[in-house]
């Protein structure tokens, strides 16, 4: 089970329908209402989603609940995480301690920073079906991300784009009009297109000291959070987004989780994995995602689950599935039809 700091429970709560029983809501999470904010205290990922579903069924702006949740967003709220944003000597740098930190805040999500030639992507991961509790987080996390970007950045930020995984609502203009730029809704990712020259721009409070400092604590902090599901939610992760460069090595994926081949070996094996399996199952995973949620060429999923050539694409997933890439994706296509 995955978890999600308490800090967005209460951010959402504030800005639900005043008509709305907010304890009866907040018992869905365990979250005591006259509790102080503590964004080291966890809820339960599903516990978490439930309460969006249920605040989406009655509250009448919900639409826009989670742009609202993601406009009160500040780097305070956050704790070290937030500090060591804010401290980033540009928004780049603050972006890059998302990739690295984002543990502290939840066990669920990660960030990864791509450069292109239209920008810089700034992605939101998260394994699962996209539901209507995890669709309302997706779009809450990204709006937190415009938010904190818009309060250390010196420059004016506004993205080039946004775009979300899951299907768009029956209205969109409220996006179009929060983010202030084009939103891609079935687009195959969670992410914001930043242009590369607003990510040097230097942060108000930027102080490489100070990030010095907080990039130490936060080491520290989430050395203790690194349970054996953690580190294989991780590494499945990082495995994914590796793959249209190719299967990595396991030297690379541990490195990228700040360990040695041998101690993720050994993680892995405590939960009954080998670093082949993981591959595998990511693989399988990314390729079923794929193809319910976008309508890429088999070749183009091919490519990004690491294969070389779509005929060994297409002999991987029937070993996987039992049928074949095409057959998957018009299953899938009736199902959610229906």
């Amino acid at each position: 089970m995955g978890q999600i700091t308490s800090l967005f429970v209460h951010k959402v709560i504030r800005q639900v329908d005043g008509s709305l029983d907010r304890r009866a809501l907040l018992d869905l999470v365990g979250v005591d209402p006259d509790a102080a904010v503590d964004p080291a205290f966890m809820v339960a990922d599903t516990a978490y989603y439930a309460f969006l579903e249920a605040i989406a069924r009655s509250d009448p702006r919900a639409i826009d609940l989670p742009l609202r949740v993601g406009a009160t967003m500040r780097c305070d709220d956050y704790g070290a995480f937030g500090l060591a944003w804010k401290s980033a000597v540009n928004l780049r740098s603050s972006y890059e301690r998302a990739e690295r930190y984002a543990r502290a805040l939840t066990s669920v999500s990660t960030y990864e920073v791509r450069d292109t030639d239209e920008g810089v992507y700034m992605h939101l991961h998260r394994e699962g079906e996209r539901h209507l509790g995890l669709r309302l987080s997706n779009e809450a996390t990204i709006a937190s991300i415009v938010a904190i970007s818009q309060e250390v950045c010196t420059a004016r930020f506004q993205p080039r784009a946004v775009y979300f995984s899951h299907k768009s609502p029956r209205h969109t203009a409220a996006h179009e009009h929060h983010f202030g730029c084009p939103v891609h809704f079935g687009a195959g990712m969670d992410a914001l297109l930043v242009s590369s020259e607003l990510l040097q721009q230097p942060n108000r409070l930027g102080d490489p000291a100070i990030s010095k400092f907080f990039d130490a604590h936060l080491k520290e902090a989430l050395s203790s959070y690194d349970d054996g599901e953690s580190v294989e939610h991780r590494a499945r992760a990082h495995v994914s987004r590796a793959l249209s460069q190719g299967v990595p090595r396991i030297s690379d994926v541990a490195g990228g989780l700040g360990l040695s081949g041998r101690t993720l070996q050994r993680r892995l094996a405590d939960r009954g994995y080998s670093f082949q399996t993981l591959v595998d199952e990511s693989r399988r995973e990314l390729a079923q995602r794929l193809l319910r949620e976008t309508r890429y060429p088999l070749a183009e999923i091919a490519f990004l689950t690491g294969f070389s050539e779509q005929s060994a694409f297409n002999r991987a997933f029937r070993r996987w599935a039992g049928q074949t890439p095409k057959a998957f994706r018009l299953q899938a296509g009736s199902e959610s039809a229906g």
